[in-house]
Protein backbone atom coordinates (compact mmCIF):
# COMPACT_ATOMS: atom_id res chain seq x y z
CA UNK A 1 0.00 0.00 0.00
CA UNK A 2 2.70 2.16 0.64
CA UNK A 3 4.64 1.31 -2.52
CA UNK A 4 1.78 2.58 -4.43
CA UNK A 5 1.26 5.82 -2.80
CA UNK A 6 4.89 6.61 -3.01
CA UNK A 7 4.42 5.74 -6.73
CA UNK A 8 1.42 8.09 -7.18
CA UNK A 9 3.32 10.93 -5.44
CA UNK A 10 6.68 10.36 -8.04
CA UNK A 11 4.15 10.34 -11.23
CA UNK A 12 2.27 13.83 -9.60
CA UNK A 13 5.73 15.11 -9.11
CA UNK A 14 7.02 14.12 -12.80
CA UNK A 15 3.82 15.30 -14.29
CA UNK A 16 4.08 18.55 -12.39
CA UNK A 17 7.79 19.02 -12.91
CA UNK A 18 6.89 18.61 -16.93
CA UNK A 19 3.93 21.11 -17.11
CA UNK A 20 6.46 23.63 -14.90
CA UNK A 21 9.19 23.17 -17.69
CA UNK A 22 6.46 23.36 -20.35
CA UNK A 23 5.56 26.72 -19.11
CA UNK A 24 9.09 27.98 -18.28
CA UNK A 25 10.11 27.20 -21.83
CA UNK A 26 6.85 28.56 -23.45
CA UNK A 27 7.00 32.11 -21.37
CA UNK A 28 10.99 32.47 -21.69
CA UNK A 29 12.01 35.42 -23.70
CA UNK A 30 13.34 34.69 -26.81
CA UNK A 31 15.40 36.65 -29.63
CA UNK A 32 13.75 38.93 -31.49
CA UNK A 33 14.09 37.12 -35.80
CA UNK A 34 15.59 40.36 -37.99
CA UNK A 35 17.00 40.66 -41.10
CA UNK A 36 20.70 41.06 -40.78
CA UNK A 37 23.70 42.98 -43.31
CA UNK A 38 27.29 43.91 -43.56
CA UNK A 39 28.32 47.69 -43.24
CA UNK A 40 30.58 47.46 -46.39
CA UNK A 41 33.14 50.12 -48.12
CA UNK A 42 32.75 50.93 -51.98
CA UNK A 43 32.51 53.37 -54.51
CA UNK A 44 28.65 55.56 -53.90
CA UNK A 45 27.41 58.01 -56.36
CA UNK A 46 24.09 59.98 -55.77
CA UNK A 47 22.15 61.49 -58.47
CA UNK A 48 19.21 63.16 -59.50
CA UNK A 49 17.26 61.61 -62.62
CA UNK A 50 14.90 63.21 -64.45
CA UNK A 51 13.72 62.65 -68.33
CA UNK A 52 15.00 65.27 -71.19
CA UNK A 53 14.94 65.36 -74.91
CA UNK A 54 18.07 66.58 -77.43
CA UNK A 55 17.30 69.89 -79.15
CA UNK A 56 20.32 71.90 -81.24
CA UNK A 57 21.18 74.80 -79.43
CA UNK A 58 21.13 76.91 -82.22
CA UNK A 59 18.54 75.97 -85.00
CA UNK A 60 18.07 78.14 -88.11
CA UNK A 61 14.71 78.43 -89.53
CA UNK A 62 14.18 79.31 -93.16
CA UNK A 63 11.35 81.66 -93.93
CA UNK A 64 9.75 83.36 -96.67
CA UNK A 65 11.79 86.85 -97.63
CA UNK A 66 8.52 88.02 -99.49
CA UNK A 67 4.55 87.71 -99.91
CA UNK A 68 4.82 85.05 -103.37
CA UNK A 69 4.64 81.54 -104.14
CA UNK A 70 6.73 78.88 -102.71
CA UNK A 71 7.88 76.24 -105.23
CA UNK A 72 7.62 72.69 -103.87
CA UNK A 73 10.71 71.42 -102.26
CA UNK A 74 13.21 69.04 -103.17
CA UNK A 75 15.08 69.00 -99.74
CA UNK A 76 14.04 66.09 -97.25
CA UNK A 77 14.57 66.04 -93.74
CA UNK A 78 17.64 64.65 -92.55
CA UNK A 79 19.40 66.28 -96.11
CA UNK A 80 23.16 67.88 -95.73
CA UNK A 81 23.38 71.39 -96.51
CA UNK A 82 26.00 73.68 -96.69
CA UNK A 83 25.53 77.48 -95.88
CA UNK A 84 25.35 79.36 -98.63
CA UNK A 85 25.41 77.10 -101.15
CA UNK A 86 22.39 74.85 -100.69
CA UNK A 87 19.33 75.94 -102.27
CA UNK A 88 17.11 74.52 -99.88
CA UNK A 89 13.74 76.41 -101.39
CA UNK A 90 12.88 78.54 -104.78
CA UNK A 91 10.14 81.05 -104.44
CA UNK A 92 8.23 83.52 -106.92
CA UNK A 93 6.69 86.87 -106.85
CA UNK A 94 2.79 86.93 -106.08
CA UNK A 95 0.41 85.87 -109.21
CA UNK A 96 -2.03 88.64 -109.56
CA UNK A 97 -5.90 88.06 -108.27
CA UNK A 98 -9.01 88.43 -110.29
CA UNK A 99 -10.72 91.41 -110.75
CA UNK A 100 -14.05 92.17 -109.98
CA UNK A 101 -16.48 93.79 -112.52
CA UNK A 102 -15.77 97.41 -111.44
CA UNK A 103 -12.33 97.27 -111.18
CA UNK A 104 -12.11 95.43 -114.38
CA UNK A 105 -14.17 98.56 -116.43
CA UNK A 106 -11.61 101.41 -114.45
CA UNK A 107 -8.65 99.20 -116.01
CA UNK A 108 -9.83 99.52 -119.21
CA UNK A 109 -10.92 103.12 -118.90
CA UNK A 110 -7.27 103.83 -117.75
CA UNK A 111 -5.99 101.52 -120.68
CA UNK A 112 -8.52 103.72 -123.22
CA UNK A 113 -7.11 106.97 -121.47
CA UNK A 114 -3.53 105.68 -121.94
CA UNK A 115 -3.32 104.31 -125.49
CA UNK A 116 -5.02 108.12 -126.25
CA UNK A 117 -2.17 109.85 -124.05
CA UNK A 118 0.09 107.87 -126.17
CA UNK A 119 -1.89 109.10 -129.57
CA UNK A 120 -1.31 112.81 -128.43
CA UNK A 121 2.05 112.43 -127.64
CA UNK A 122 3.06 111.13 -131.20
CA UNK A 123 1.13 113.85 -132.51
CA UNK A 124 3.13 116.19 -130.55
CA UNK A 125 6.77 114.04 -131.86
CA UNK A 126 5.55 114.39 -135.16
CA UNK A 127 4.91 118.22 -135.11
CA UNK A 128 8.54 118.71 -132.87
CA UNK A 129 10.41 116.66 -135.85
CA UNK A 130 8.80 118.79 -138.26
CA UNK A 131 9.35 122.36 -136.61
CA UNK A 132 12.70 120.96 -136.01
CA UNK A 133 13.49 120.32 -140.07
CA UNK A 134 12.15 123.90 -140.36
CA UNK A 135 14.22 125.74 -137.91
CA UNK A 136 17.57 123.17 -139.44
CA UNK A 137 16.64 124.39 -142.91
CA UNK A 138 16.15 128.29 -141.90
CA UNK A 139 19.68 128.11 -140.31
CA UNK A 140 20.71 126.85 -143.06
CA UNK A 141 19.72 129.56 -145.74
CA UNK A 142 20.65 132.56 -143.21
CA UNK A 143 23.98 130.65 -142.85
CA UNK A 144 24.65 130.55 -146.73
CA UNK A 145 23.14 134.74 -146.64
CA UNK A 146 25.80 135.36 -143.86
CA UNK A 147 28.43 134.22 -145.42
CA UNK A 148 27.50 136.17 -148.74
CA UNK A 149 27.32 139.60 -146.64
CA UNK A 150 23.51 139.47 -147.21
CA UNK A 151 22.21 138.50 -143.87
CA UNK A 152 22.85 140.04 -140.43
CA UNK A 153 24.62 138.18 -137.76
CA UNK A 154 21.45 138.96 -135.66
CA UNK A 155 19.55 137.01 -137.95
CA UNK A 156 22.22 134.45 -137.48
CA UNK A 157 21.75 134.08 -134.18
CA UNK A 158 18.01 134.20 -133.94
CA UNK A 159 17.89 131.42 -136.46
CA UNK A 160 20.54 129.53 -134.67
CA UNK A 161 18.58 129.46 -131.48
CA UNK A 162 15.52 128.67 -132.85
CA UNK A 163 17.19 125.00 -134.32
CA UNK A 164 18.48 124.55 -130.91
CA UNK A 165 14.77 125.06 -129.52
CA UNK A 166 13.34 122.64 -131.78
CA UNK A 167 15.53 120.10 -131.34
CA UNK A 168 14.91 120.44 -127.67
CA UNK A 169 11.14 120.70 -128.21
CA UNK A 170 11.69 117.33 -130.21
CA UNK A 171 13.93 115.79 -127.11
CA UNK A 172 10.81 116.72 -124.87
CA UNK A 173 8.01 115.03 -127.39
CA UNK A 174 10.12 111.67 -126.78
CA UNK A 175 10.39 111.25 -123.25
CA UNK A 176 6.97 111.90 -123.69
CA UNK A 177 6.43 108.87 -125.57
CA UNK A 178 8.62 107.04 -123.36
CA UNK A 179 6.39 107.93 -120.24
CA UNK A 180 3.13 107.40 -122.27
CA UNK A 181 4.17 103.76 -123.18
CA UNK A 182 4.77 103.57 -119.63
CA UNK A 183 1.61 104.07 -118.29
CA UNK A 184 -0.31 102.46 -121.49
CA UNK A 185 1.80 99.09 -119.67
CA UNK A 186 0.78 100.05 -116.12
CA UNK A 187 -3.01 100.39 -117.81
CA UNK A 188 -2.59 97.06 -118.83
CA UNK A 189 -1.44 95.15 -116.12
CA UNK A 190 -4.03 96.04 -114.26
CA UNK A 191 -6.29 94.22 -116.02
CA UNK A 192 -4.31 90.66 -115.51
CA UNK A 193 -6.13 88.37 -113.60
CA UNK A 194 -6.85 84.50 -113.86
CA UNK A 195 -9.07 84.43 -116.72
CA UNK A 196 -6.92 86.70 -119.38
CA UNK A 197 -4.42 85.21 -121.67
CA UNK A 198 -1.84 87.56 -120.42
CA UNK A 199 -1.77 86.05 -117.56
CA UNK A 200 0.20 82.64 -118.93
CA UNK A 201 3.19 85.34 -120.31
CA UNK A 202 3.18 87.11 -117.46
CA UNK A 203 3.52 83.77 -115.14
CA UNK A 204 6.00 82.39 -117.82
CA UNK A 205 7.96 85.70 -117.25
CA UNK A 206 8.45 85.45 -113.99
CA UNK A 207 9.44 82.30 -114.15
CA UNK A 208 12.75 83.48 -115.00
CA UNK A 209 12.83 85.71 -111.84
CA UNK A 210 12.77 82.71 -109.49
CA UNK A 211 14.29 83.63 -105.88
CA UNK A 212 16.62 81.10 -104.56
CA UNK A 213 16.53 80.42 -101.10
CA UNK A 214 20.25 79.56 -99.42
CA UNK A 215 20.83 77.45 -96.50
CA UNK A 216 21.80 79.99 -94.21
CA UNK A 217 24.18 77.53 -91.89
CA UNK A 218 25.56 74.02 -92.39
CA UNK A 219 24.41 71.21 -91.06
CA UNK A 220 21.57 69.06 -91.57
CA UNK A 221 17.65 69.77 -92.47
CA UNK A 222 15.47 69.03 -88.97
CA UNK A 223 12.18 69.70 -90.38
CA UNK A 224 9.96 70.92 -93.15
CA UNK A 225 6.82 73.09 -92.11
CA UNK A 226 5.47 73.94 -95.69
CA UNK A 227 6.17 70.96 -98.47
CA UNK A 228 3.67 71.57 -101.21
CA UNK A 229 3.60 74.24 -103.46
CA UNK A 230 1.66 77.15 -101.83
CA UNK A 231 1.33 81.13 -101.64
CA UNK A 232 2.77 82.67 -98.38
CA UNK A 233 2.76 85.92 -97.08
CA UNK A 234 6.22 87.27 -96.04
CA UNK A 235 7.96 85.96 -93.07
CA UNK A 236 6.41 82.30 -92.62
CA UNK A 237 8.65 79.47 -91.88
CA UNK A 238 9.41 77.15 -94.45
CA UNK A 239 11.76 74.78 -92.79
CA UNK A 240 14.51 74.11 -90.43
CA UNK A 241 18.11 73.82 -90.36
CA UNK A 242 20.73 72.27 -87.09
CA UNK A 243 23.48 70.80 -86.75
CA UNK A 244 23.11 67.95 -84.83
CA UNK A 245 26.61 66.87 -85.06
CA UNK A 246 28.15 69.72 -83.05
CA UNK A 247 25.42 71.55 -81.91
CA UNK A 248 23.13 68.95 -79.79
CA UNK A 249 22.57 69.06 -76.37
CA UNK A 250 19.85 68.09 -73.65
CA UNK A 251 16.90 69.85 -72.09
CA UNK A 252 15.68 68.20 -68.63
CA UNK A 253 12.88 69.92 -66.62
CA UNK A 254 13.91 69.37 -63.11
CA UNK A 255 11.94 70.08 -59.95
CA UNK A 256 12.29 73.83 -58.13
CA UNK A 257 13.37 71.50 -55.42
CA UNK A 258 16.38 69.40 -57.15
CA UNK A 259 17.58 72.08 -58.85
CA UNK A 260 18.96 74.07 -55.87
CA UNK A 261 21.01 70.99 -55.33
CA UNK A 262 22.55 70.99 -58.85
CA UNK A 263 25.41 73.39 -59.91
CA UNK A 264 26.98 74.20 -63.37
CA UNK A 265 29.94 72.09 -64.17
CA UNK A 266 28.52 68.84 -62.23
CA UNK A 267 29.01 65.46 -64.41
CA UNK A 268 25.73 64.07 -66.10
CA UNK A 269 25.07 60.30 -67.09
CA UNK A 270 22.68 60.29 -70.38
CA UNK A 271 20.85 57.21 -70.18
CA UNK A 272 18.10 54.96 -71.71
CA UNK A 273 18.66 56.69 -74.99
CA UNK A 274 18.92 53.85 -77.07
CA UNK A 275 22.27 53.19 -77.12
CA UNK A 276 24.41 50.81 -75.87
CA UNK A 277 26.56 52.38 -73.23
CA UNK A 278 25.61 55.42 -71.47
CA UNK A 279 27.07 58.90 -72.80
CA UNK A 280 28.27 61.50 -70.93
CA UNK A 281 28.28 65.13 -70.10
CA UNK A 282 27.94 68.34 -67.97
CA UNK A 283 25.89 70.39 -66.95
CA UNK A 284 25.96 73.77 -69.10
CA UNK A 285 23.36 76.02 -67.93
CA UNK A 286 20.21 76.34 -65.03
CA UNK A 287 18.20 78.71 -65.78
CA UNK A 288 16.53 81.40 -63.16
CA UNK A 289 13.17 81.18 -64.15
CA UNK A 290 10.85 78.84 -62.83
CA UNK A 291 7.27 77.32 -64.30
CA UNK A 292 4.29 75.35 -63.16
CA UNK A 293 3.97 72.28 -64.76
CA UNK A 294 1.37 69.67 -64.38
CA UNK A 295 2.08 65.97 -63.60
CA UNK A 296 0.71 63.16 -65.23
CA UNK A 297 -1.17 62.65 -61.80
CA UNK A 298 -2.76 65.92 -62.15
CA UNK A 299 -0.30 67.74 -59.20
CA UNK A 300 1.22 71.30 -60.35
CA UNK A 301 4.64 71.61 -59.88
CA UNK A 302 7.22 73.93 -60.23
CA UNK A 303 10.11 73.06 -62.54
CA UNK A 304 13.47 74.44 -63.84
CA UNK A 305 14.95 73.90 -67.37
CA UNK A 306 18.21 72.73 -67.36
CA UNK A 307 20.67 72.34 -70.13
CA UNK A 308 23.46 69.70 -70.75
CA UNK A 309 26.13 69.32 -72.74
CA UNK A 310 27.72 66.54 -74.27
CA UNK A 311 31.41 65.74 -73.08
CA UNK A 312 32.07 62.63 -75.36
CA UNK A 313 33.09 62.01 -78.87
CA UNK A 314 30.00 62.64 -81.34
CA UNK A 315 30.56 58.89 -82.77
CA UNK A 316 29.05 58.15 -79.28
CA UNK A 317 25.85 59.73 -80.11
CA UNK A 318 25.82 59.55 -84.20
CA UNK A 319 21.96 57.95 -83.85
CA UNK A 320 20.89 60.69 -81.94
CA UNK A 321 18.78 63.84 -83.15
CA UNK A 322 16.62 66.87 -82.69
CA UNK A 323 13.57 65.70 -80.41
CA UNK A 324 14.94 62.71 -79.10
CA UNK A 325 13.78 60.99 -75.85
CA UNK A 326 16.56 60.60 -72.72
CA UNK A 327 17.27 60.46 -69.22
CA UNK A 328 19.68 62.21 -67.51
CA UNK A 329 21.30 61.87 -63.72
CA UNK A 330 23.08 64.51 -62.41
CA UNK A 331 25.93 63.56 -60.16
CA UNK A 332 25.33 65.43 -56.85
CA UNK A 333 27.66 63.46 -54.62
CA UNK A 334 30.44 60.61 -55.17
CA UNK A 335 32.93 58.92 -53.68
CA UNK A 336 34.74 56.47 -54.29
CA UNK A 337 35.98 54.69 -50.88
CA UNK A 338 32.53 55.58 -48.51
CA UNK A 339 31.30 53.28 -46.25
CA UNK A 340 28.09 51.94 -47.27
CA UNK A 341 25.06 50.62 -45.59
CA UNK A 342 21.20 50.00 -47.28
CA UNK A 343 18.84 52.67 -46.57
CA UNK A 344 16.35 50.38 -45.27
CA UNK A 345 18.58 49.96 -42.14
CA UNK A 346 18.50 53.70 -40.93
CA UNK A 347 15.58 55.29 -38.67
CA UNK A 348 14.76 58.14 -37.06
CA UNK A 349 16.09 59.38 -33.72
CA UNK A 350 15.46 62.88 -32.95
CA UNK A 351 16.91 65.21 -35.54
CA UNK A 352 19.53 62.72 -36.43
CA UNK A 353 19.75 58.86 -38.09
CA UNK A 354 20.57 55.75 -36.20
CA UNK A 355 20.86 52.15 -36.77
CA UNK A 356 21.04 48.96 -35.01
CA UNK A 357 24.42 47.03 -34.67
CA UNK A 358 24.54 43.60 -33.65
CA UNK A 359 26.84 42.50 -31.28
CA UNK A 360 26.80 39.02 -29.79
CA UNK A 361 23.40 37.98 -30.41
CA UNK A 362 22.38 41.86 -28.81
CA UNK A 363 21.33 45.15 -31.16
CA UNK A 364 22.47 48.02 -29.68
CA UNK A 365 21.40 51.27 -31.31
CA UNK A 366 24.22 53.14 -32.57
CA UNK A 367 23.52 56.61 -33.72
CA UNK A 368 25.35 57.57 -36.78
CA UNK A 369 26.14 60.63 -39.39
CA UNK A 370 24.59 60.36 -42.82
CA UNK A 371 26.96 61.75 -45.77
CA UNK A 372 24.64 61.45 -48.68
CA UNK A 373 21.37 59.14 -49.63
CA UNK A 374 20.30 57.77 -52.78
CA UNK A 375 17.72 56.26 -51.52
CA UNK A 376 19.15 52.61 -51.91
CA UNK A 377 22.02 52.91 -50.44
CA UNK A 378 23.71 55.37 -48.24
CA UNK A 379 26.79 57.00 -46.81
CA UNK A 380 28.00 56.69 -43.45
CA UNK A 381 30.58 59.33 -42.34
CA UNK A 382 30.92 58.14 -38.48
CA UNK A 383 29.61 55.73 -36.09
CA UNK A 384 30.28 52.55 -37.86
CA UNK A 385 32.87 50.32 -39.54
CA UNK A 386 33.06 48.32 -42.12
CA UNK A 387 32.36 44.89 -41.76
CA UNK A 388 29.88 45.27 -38.80
CA UNK A 389 26.49 43.60 -38.59
CA UNK A 390 23.28 45.86 -38.76
CA UNK A 391 19.94 45.50 -38.51
CA UNK A 392 17.87 45.53 -41.77
CA UNK A 393 14.48 46.66 -41.44
CA UNK A 394 14.21 47.19 -37.67
CA UNK A 395 11.07 46.57 -36.64
CA UNK A 396 9.22 48.88 -34.67
CA UNK A 397 9.52 46.94 -31.47
CA UNK A 398 12.77 46.36 -31.38
CA UNK A 399 15.18 48.20 -28.58
CA UNK A 400 18.61 48.86 -27.70
CA UNK A 401 19.36 45.69 -25.71
CA UNK A 402 16.96 42.94 -27.76
CA UNK A 403 18.38 40.02 -28.31
CA UNK A 404 18.10 38.80 -31.87
CA UNK A 405 18.49 36.54 -34.42
CA UNK A 406 18.90 36.31 -37.74
CA UNK A 407 15.59 34.80 -39.92
CA UNK A 408 16.04 32.40 -41.98
CA UNK A 409 15.77 32.55 -45.56
CA UNK A 410 12.96 30.99 -47.41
Amino acid sequence: MAAKTHSRTALWIAAAALVVAALTYAFWPRPTLVDLGLVTQGPLRVTINEEGRTQVHEPYVVSTPITGRLMRLEVEPGDQVTAGETVVARMLPTSPTALDARTREQARASVTAAEAALRVAEADLNKARADRDLADANLERTQKLYDSGIASKAALDTDARASRAANANLDTARAAISMRVAELNNARALLISFDDHGLASAISAQTENVIPLHAPASGRILRIMQRSEITLPAGTPILEIGDITRDLEVLAEMLSTDAVQIHTGDAVIIDNWGGPQPLLGTVARIEPWGFTKTSALGVEEQRVRVTVHFTGPPDDRAALGHGFRVEVRVVVWDQPDATIVPSGALFRQGDGWALFVVEGGTAHQRPVTVAANNGLEAAIADGITPGDTIVLYPPAGLADGTRVAARAAY
